[in-house]
C-alpha cells in the first residue's frame, strides 16, 4: 500500500478510534484488498453502506471483503445447478453418490449405491422422459414425496433441462398442496402410491396437471383415470424406459433462469412462493466455508423441500461426498445411522436436544463411578475446547466415543440450523462428538446468511455473514433497538447480494414489502453484532417467532381461535426457538369455571386453588383443543401446556407475568410485556 493510502488510512483511524481502552478486534487495520474503507472486525469487516455518508454499518465476511462471492472460487466456470452436476459426473463418475436400504419390495437390508455416473444416466432418461411427454422447457414440476434417491435424480433432470422444481410436502395439507400446484401451475407431480390418492381426490381441480409419475409404483397397479381428463398417471420406471429409448440433449439453464419455487408454510395466509435462480443456489453453495471430501458420508433425511437440505446437497454434489438416505421413519433413524455411519450430519435442535436430554438423563441414574467419571472428562475436554487446545484422546477412549456410536460413530461434522441451539447443547455436542457449525438463513436467502468460522470457540451466535452476501443492521425504534445501543449495535436483521431472490411468485406487493429499492431483503429478525463480527438472534420484529423444529408460529391467529373456548376469557400463547411446544397463560371466565367445577362435584375452598387442580387444567386444556381440532390447527399450533389466572389482562399486572410460564429459555420480560399489551389492546378494541 503506498504511503498516500497509508496516511488516508491513519487518518481515518484518527476519526474513528479513541485515545483510551478499546477492543483490540475493532480496529482499523491495513488491508491490501480493503484499503481505507475496512473496518476489521476479527471474523467481519464493516463497510459504509454508501461511501459518502461515513456509516461504517455494512458487514461482510473476512475472507471477501469487496467482493460478494457468487462462484466457486476453484471452478467458476460452474454457474448453474446443471453445471454442478455435470461436473461431479466427470469428476466422480465410479464414487459412490445415493444410496437406500430400501429395496424393490419393501423390505430393508444394507445400503446399496449408484454411482455419480449411475445418476447422471437416469438423470438424463427422467428428463427425457419428461420431453417424451411433450412437456414444455419452463414447466413447473412437483415433488410430492420424502427424501430418496428418485428426488435427487428428478431435481436434476429438472436442472438438465431446464424445468423448475416445484417442492410439496405433507405439512402444508392436502388443500394447501392443491393451492400450491395451481398457483404454480404445475404440469408433472412426482408422487408415490401413498401420495397419489390425495392427489386423485382433487384432481379435477389441479387443472394444469398433465402427467404424474409414481415413484416406486407398479404398472399393472396404476389407476385408471376419468375419460374426461388429459392426466396421464405412469410409473417412474416406465417414464424412465421411455427416456432412455428417446434420449434427447442437455437444455441448460443460464445462471438468471428460475431453478426452483419453494412455498414457505406461511402462518395465517395461504403459502408463498419463493422464486429462486440457479445463480442465487449456486452463490449461497460457494459462500460456504465449510470444506467435503470424496470420502465423505451424508446421511439425508432433513426434508429436501426445505432449502436447508437442497443447499446442503449442491455441496455434497460439488465435492463427490456419498449419500446416503433414511428408511423414511424418523423413529429407524438411529438404525439407519448405525447401518451407513456417516461421517457428516445435519440437524436442527430439536433432535439435537433429545439426544443431549437421553445422555445427561443417562449420566444422572448411573450414578456412582459412571457419572463421575463422565463430569471429570467433561471439564477436562470442554476448558480443553474452550482454551483452543487439544483434548487428550483418552477421554473419548474411555468416556465420548460411546456416546458417538449413536451417530454411527464416525460423524467429524455436525451442523444445526432452522432455529438456536442453546449454549448447554452446543457446548454438549462439540465435547461429545466434536466440530459443530451453527448456521441463520431463510428460504428467501437461499439458505444461508451467518455461518460459525471453523475454529471460532466462542457459543451463542450464528457467525459471521457468508461471503456471498453483506448484512447489515436496521433500527426498530419502536423496539428500541438501535445502532446506538451499548455495549453491542442492535436492529432488524437486512440482508443484501446474490444468493437473494427473485420475489414471491406472483406477489409482488408481498415482495415490495420485504425487499427495499436498495436491494435490501428486511428479515424481520432482531440481531445484535458480538465482538468479532459475529451475530447474535435476539427477537423478531413481527409477532412471529419459530418452534425449535423450525416451525413458524403467528399467535394471534391460534389467540383468536382458543378465544372461542367456553373456559376462556383471554389467552396469551408463546413459544420460542428453543423449545417445540406453545404454552399459555389463561384468564378463565369465572362463571364458566363455577359451573363445570359444580357439575364435576369438585369440592374447592376458592377459585384459584380450583385454577391450580390438575383436573382444572385437563378440562380446559382439552376444550381447547376441540376447538383448536374445528379449527384445523396445525400440529405443532396447539398449546400443550397452560397456567390458569382469575385476572383479566390488564396494562398493570402484565408486568411479571412471565413468572407464571415454565416452559423454559422465556424471552426477556419486555417481550411477553409486549405481547400482553397487544392482547390487551386486541380484546379492549373488540368490547
Amino acid at each position: 500500500m503506498d504511503s498516500a493510502a497509508q496516511r488516508r488510512l491513519q487518518a481515518i483511524a484518527g476519526h474513528l478510534l479513541g485515545s483510551g481502552d478499546h477492543d483490540p478486534n475493532a480496529q482499523l487495520s491495513v488491508s491490501a484488498t480493503a484499503g481505507e474503507f475496512v473496518l476489521a472486525q476479527g471474523y467481519s469487516v464493516v463497510l459504509p453502506e454508501k461511501l459518502q455518508t461515513g456509516r461504517w454499518n455494512v458487514y461482510r465476511s473476512a475472507r471477501s471483503p469487496l467482493k460478494l462471492v457468487s462462484r466457486f472460487q476453484e471452478h467458476p466456470d460452474i454457474a448453474t445447478l446443471h453445471d454442478n452436476f455435470e461436473y461431479a459426473v466427470e469428476t466422480f463418475r465410479d464414487y459412490k453418490y445415493l444410496g437406500t436400504r430400501i429395496r424393490a419390495d419393501g423390505t430393508v437390508g444394507e445400503y446399496k449405491w449408484m454411482t455419480y455416473g449411475e445418476a447422471g444416466t437416469s438423470r438424463s432418461a427422467i428428463g427425457s422422459g419428461l420431453i417424451y411427454h411433450g412437456i414444455p422447457k419452463g414447466a413447473c414440476v412437483g415433488l410430492y414425496f420424502i427424501n430418496r434417491p428418485e428426488w435427487m435424480i428428478v431435481d436434476h433432470a429438472c436442472s438438465a433441462y431446464s424445468y423448475i422444481s416445484v417442492p410439496l410436502y405433507d405439512t402444508l395439507g392436502p388443500d394447501a398442496v392443491q393451492y400450491v400446484v395451481n398457483h404454480a401451475s404445475v404440469e408433472v407431480i412426482f408422487c408415490v402410491p401413498q401420495m397419489l390418492s390425495t392427489l386423485l381426490s382433487f384432481l379435477s381441480h389441479i387443472p394444469y396437471v398433465r402427467l404424474i409419475v409414481v415413484v416406486g409404483g407398479q404398472d399393472e397397479k396404476m389407476p385408471s383415470v376419468s375419460s374426461t381428463t388429459s392426466v396421464k398417471i405412469i410409473t417412474y420406471s416406465k417414464l424412465h424406459s421411455e427416456g432412455q429409448s428417446n434420449l434427447q440433449q442437455f437444455h441448460p439453464p443460464k445462471p438468471e433462469d428460475v431453478a426452483t419455487i419453494c412455498y414457505t408454510s406461511g402462518t395465517t395466509g395461504t403459502p408463498k412462493g419463493v422464486v429462486l435462480t440457479h445463480g442465487n443456489l449456486i452463490a449461497n453453495a460457494a459462500g460456504s466455508n465449510i470444506k467435503f471430501y470424496p470420502s465423505d458420508v451424508y446421511i439425508s433425511y432433513l426434508p429436501l423441500a426445505h432449502i436447508y437440505e437442497r443447499v446442503n446437497q449442491i455441496s455434497l454434489v460439488y465435492y463427490g461426498v456419498a449419500v446416503g438416505f433414511y428408511q423414511g421413519d424418523n423413529l429407524k433413524l438411529m438404525d439407519d445411522l448405525a447401518a451407513l455411519r456417516p461421517t457428516l450430519f445435519a440437524s436442527v435442535p430439536r433432535l439435537y436436544n433429545r439426544i443431549y436430554d437421553g445422555v445427561m438423563n443417562a449420566v444422572k441414574t448411573s450414578g456412582g463411578l459412571k457419572e463421575r467419571l463422565f463430569n471429570v472428562a467433561y471439564k477436562a475436554k470442554f476448558q480443553a475446547i474452550a482454551n483452543g487446545k487439544s483434548p487428550s484422546p483418552m477421554w473419548d477412549r474411555l468416556v465420548f466415543n460411546k456416546i458417538r456410536e449413536k451417530l454411527g460413530g464416525r460423524v467429524r461434522l455436525l451442523t444445526s440450523g432452522a432455529s438456536p441451539l442453546s449454549v448447554d447443547v452446543m457446548d454438549f455436542l462439540r465435547v461429545c462428538f466434536g466440530q459443530v457449525i451453527e448456521g441463520y438463513g431463510m428460504t428467501e436467502t437461499s439458505c444461508v446468511i451467518t455461518l460459525m468460522d471453523e475454529g471460532d470457540n466462542l457459543t451463542g451466535h450464528v457467525g459471521s455473514p457468508n461471503p456471498s452476501c453483506e448484512v447489515k443492521l436496521v433500527d426498530v425504534p419502536e423496539m428500541n433497538y438501535t445502532s446506538d445501543d451499548q455495549p453491542y449495535p442492535r436492529g432488524e436483521i437486512c440482508v443484501r447480494g446474490p444468493i437473494v431472490f427473485k420475489g414471491y411468485y406472483k406477489d409482488e406487493v408481498q415482495t415490495k414489502e420485504v425487499v427495499d429499492e436498495d436491494g435490501w431483503l428486511h428479515t424481520g429478525d432482531i440481531g445484535l453484532w458480538l465482538p468479532g463480527g459475529r451475530l447474535k438472534i435476539i427477537d423478531r420484529k413481527k409477532n412471529i417467532f419459530k418452534l425449535a423444529q423450525g416451525e413458524y408460529i403467528a399467535p394471534e391467529k391460534i389467540e383468536s381461535i382458543y378465544a372461542k373456548c367456553k373456559f376462556v376469557s383471554q389467552c396469551f400463547v408463546y413459544g420460542d426457538s428453543f423449545n417445540s411446544f406453545l404454552v399459555a397463560i389463561v384468564s378463565v371466565d369465572q362463571d364458566v369455571l363455577k359451573a363445570w367445577a359444580a357439575s364435576e362435584g369438585i369440592m374447592y375452598e376458592d377459585l384459584g386453588q380450583l385454577c391450580r387442580d390438575p383436573r382444572t387444567k385437563a378440562a380446559v386444556l382439552a376444550d381447547m383443543d376441540d376447538v383448536g381440532k374445528q379449527a384445523q390447527l396445525r400440529g405443532f399450533e396447539f398449546v400443550k401446556a397452560i397456567t390458569l389466572t382469575l385476572e383479566p389482562f390488564t396494562m398493570e399486572n402484565a408486568y411479571g407475568c412471565n413468572n407464571n410460564l415454565r416452559c423454559g429459555n422465556m424471552r426477556v420480560n419486555s417481550q411477553i410485556n409486549y405481547g400482553l399489551r397487544r392482547t390487551l389492546s386486541r380484546n379492549e378494541k373488540k368490547a
